[in-house]
């Protein structure tokens, strides 16, 4: 699911960190309970590469910004327009829906990798993804005809 050897290695030691740590004596059905923190741990690792990726794809922007003269401001500008409006549509999903999207498009999982992950059926997660992307489709188009109508009502330089 991690696509990473050595992630997958630090995750199973965080796994059984916190197993251990936790009364699991008590627990009726130790496998399911033990997957569910492995689930946890994978969603909670994959949030945050999420996020250092975000970190990395601003200081590579900062660097094709100061060193790439090919690219012109404007370009430039609408690729870090592009990047924010896709991170506040994915905000503004479900959470269940915004899961399936990151997990797809970020994380690259397959779908059944994300089905086993999120313990839904693949044919759940085909229509939560085709919702999301209808939703987040529906909204960019919204934001287009709304950046239209202003550039129509103030003009343009």
């Amino acid at each position: 699911m991690l696509r990473n050897a050595q992630d997958a290695e630090d995750l199973c030691h965080d796994v059984f960190v916190t197993v251990f740590r936790q009364d699991w004596k008590s627990i009726e059905h130790t496998r399911a309970w033990i997957m569910r923190i492995a689930m946890n741990q994978c969603l909670n690792l994959l949030k945050r590469k999420q996020a250092q990726l975000k970190k990395q794809g601003q200081v590579q922007l900062l660097h094709e910004q100061n060193t790439a003269l090919v690219k012109s401001v404007d370009t430039i500008v609408m690729e870090k327009v592009a990047g924010e409006e896709w991170e506040e549509l994915l905000k503004q999903l479900p959470e269940k829906l915004m899961a399936v999207v990151t997990l797809r498009f970020i994380g690259e999982l397959s779908l059944v990798e994300i089905a086993e992950a999120l313990k839904i059926p693949v044919g759940t997660v085909k229509s939560r993804l085709h919702k999301a992307l209808k939703i987040m489709r529906k909204k960019l188009e919204q934001n287009q005809n709304l950046w239209l109508k202003g550039e129509n009502q103030f003009g343009t330089h």
